[in-house]
């Protein structure tokens, strides 16, 4: 396992847009140490999304804009369709009676060899019992 690669799921992207204390977003822009990659489709999820991210967020919209900007140069996206179908099954398998909707994170995290940061506790909790333990777990910038 690659532990510079890490995999940020929609709701690490949601958090860090919507909560002004920034930790998340910090922990992402200011990360020297790690590479981060998210499926392309993330992109759809971010603009299907966006009038409730902005009536949620703290922030103005165009310091939420910036904010998004930022966030999305520091990410690698990956085409879904140039990852083996191999992967695709093993992801399926681990995610089907937990949340096949995190698919697509776990098949990328698989294929490059890395680690998942989501705080979906469900999620962890179902593929630790299946065996997946391959998850990032930033230390937040005002965490002691």
């Amino acid at each position: 396992m690659d532990p510079t690669v890490v995999v940020v799921d929609t709701n690490i992207l949601f958090a860090a847009l919507l909560h002004q204390e920034a930790r998340l977003r910090e922990a992402v822009v200011t990360d020297s140490a790690h590479r981060f990659f998210a499926p392309r489709f993330v992109m759809v999820e971010l603009f299907k999304h966006k009038e409730r991210i902005v009536a949620a967020s703290e922030l103005a919209e165009g310091d939420l804009l910036e904010c998004l900007g930022t966030l999305l140069a520091r990410l690698t996206f990956v085409e879904e369709g140039a990852i083996p179908i191999g992967t695709w099954i093993e992801a399926r398998r681990l995610c089907a009676d937990v949340d096949p909707k995190d698919t697509p994170f776990v098949t990328l995290t698989l294929h490059l060899d890395g680690r998942l940061w989501t705080e979906d506790a469900e999620l962890k909790a179902g593929l630790r019992a299946k065996g997946f333990h391959r998850y990032y777990e930033p230390r937040l910038l005002d965490e002691p």
